[in-house]
């Protein structure tokens, strides 16, 4: 394996994919746009491990036909992490879902500088 761009391509998607993440996390004021951008950033993560998890011609650790060396086996820890990962951001997506359907009740708005401006106003 090469150091090129070709070669690693899915880690250079996950990459461009936790760039646009962020960039939408950090630009956009609507809390849903910045609940999509954590989620892509999220998934950019997940697709990093999968990939640096993978190793090109072998198998998941399940111990099948009696083979048991090490080196015919790819490594069940990044594919451990990417599975709590999952779990861990819909908990997450879930509770900012939750949070910003309250914040719109209270101020029917989704625009986070126009909910600051008015928590400013109130006092809070």
């Amino acid at each position: 394996m090469g150091g090129n761009l070709l070669s690693n391509y899915g880690e250079a998607i996950a990459m461009i994919l936790f760039g646009i993440g962020f960039s939408n996390l950090l630009l956009q004021k609507n809390l849903i746009k910045k609940i999509i951008g954590l989620n892509i950033m999220d998934t950019a993560v997940y697709l990093f491990l999968a990939e640096k998890g993978y190793i090109l011609g072998r198998k998941a650790p399940i111990v099948v036909d009696g083979v048991q060396t090490m080196a015919s086996y790819i490594n069940p820890v990044p594919s451990g992490l990417v599975l709590t990962g999952i779990v861990v951001s819909v908990s997450v997506t879930a509770l900012m879902l939750s949070l910003t359907i309250r914040l719109y009740r209270r101020y029917h708005t989704l625009d986070l500088d126009e909910i600051s401006a008015r928590l400013k106003k109130e006092g809070l």
